[in-house]
């Protein structure tokens, strides 16, 4: 019989909540820390961002950043139940920047970082990255399951973050992408995305309960090395290669990338449309937790998951007026759903791509 790889276990730390739930709950209240930064890192241009006020790192000689991706595995192991040393557990890194501050001043790689958090564990496997710009979460949740299907492994523990720094910061003024208030995914008035900081992980494992991965696809369609493709190209393949497996009267919602940026926001709604997915529920979590980059596939389906588990369609925090130009059911205030699927949507620069399709099984 074929695996059913679920979703077992969760961890999150964000700056609004340092579990899970309080995560979700920030969520739903429409609450956020996202906020006018002058001055951090040494960045000579002010910056509206969500970021850590605590950036003390566990003991030991681990940096902010591979402290972060510990607490979250820890969380996520514990609530799963698991013994992380065991030979027949996995574990993934998803990250675009990693210790990248440190650049310069010591070698701290990304191989590094989830090297050390397998050790942290006890884990004798090989750990593995995973960086592909902003669809790094989602890559890394369908490459835990393609580990799981192999039989090899009976738990993927998979994990994403992502600190802000002055080389990151910097990078995303340049392309003047940064808006200079709290983002507003797909609103008419949106200007540019917020980034944002968290860790958050999630253990995989053959279960007849819980949230199946039941289909993911990443697609590149090389439209630009930062702009994404204006006819939703590659997210629509993306989404039209899941919904083999999908039964569309069964969504409860799809969950975007939704980063407030003109083109991208213009881009998914899109290829929402062209999947035949338009009277689909949508909602976007940057407005939250500002772009958390190697973090967000992962954060964000948690609280998707956690959202339709409590039959709700989370509103978009900043949306007022429709801004894209197909009708797209954006959400803007909290509302009840029946549905026991979802859909995670993500893109990212170089025409990366990627929808993973859930679906709810028995109870606990």
């Amino acid at each position: 019989m074929k695996k059913r790889v679920a979703c077992i276990g969760y961890g999150a730390l964000t700056p609004v909540g340092i579990t899970p739930a309080d995560c979700y709950n920030a969520a739903a209240q429409g609450r956020s820390a996202i906020t006018l930064h002058k001055s951090t890192f040494g960045c000579a241009n002010a910056f509206v961002a969500s970021l850590f006020e605590d950036r003390i790192a566990i003991a030991g000689n681990y940096t902010f950043f591979d402290s972060l991706i510990i607490r979250a595995a820890a969380q996520a192991i514990d609530s799963a139940g698991i013994d992380p040393a065991s030979d027949r557990v996995a574990f993934i890194l998803s990250t675009i920047k990693g210790n990248i501050e440190f650049i310069g001043k010591q070698d701290i790689s990304l191989p590094d970082s989830a090297a050390r958090m397998a050790r942290y564990f006890n884990n004798p496997n090989p750990a593995t990255v995973v960086s592909n710009a902003c669809i790094s979460g989602l890559a890394a949740l369908v490459q835990g399951r393609r580990m799981m299907l192999t039989g090899r492994y009976d738990y993927v523990v998979v994990v994403g973050a992502e600190v802000q720094s002055q080389f990151i910061v910097s990078g995303f003024q340049s392309l003047k992408a940064l808006s200079e208030k709290p983002c507003k995914p797909f609103d008419a008035s949106r200007d540019g995305l917020n980034l944002g900081e968290a860790a958050a992980a999630i253990v995989l494992g053959d279960s007849a309960i819980g949230w199946e991965l039941a289909e993911g696809a990443i697609r590149n369609d090389a439209n630009h090395i930062s702009g994404p493709s204006r006819t939703g190209e590659g997210s629509y393949n993306a989404l039209r290669y899941v919904l083999r497996e999908a039964d569309i009267n069964d969504l409860s919602f799809i969950n975007p990338h939704g980063t407030a940026t003109m083109y991208n926001d213009e881009m998914e709604a899109i290829a929402i449309d062209r999947a035949g997915l338009a009277n689909i529920p949508i909602f976007a979590l940057k407005g939250c937790f500002g772009h958390t980059m190697g973090a967000a596939g992962i954060l964000e389906s948690i609280i998707s998951m956690i959202a339709c588990d409590n039959k709700t369609i989370l509103p978009t925090k900043g949306f007022e007026m429709l801004g894209v130009s197909v009708p797209v059911q954006v959400s803007a205030a909290k509302r009840s759903c029946s549905g026991s699927s979802f859909i995670k949507l993500l893109s990212g620069f170089g025409g990366v791509n990627g929808a993973l399709l859930f679906k709810k099984g028995g109870q606990a």
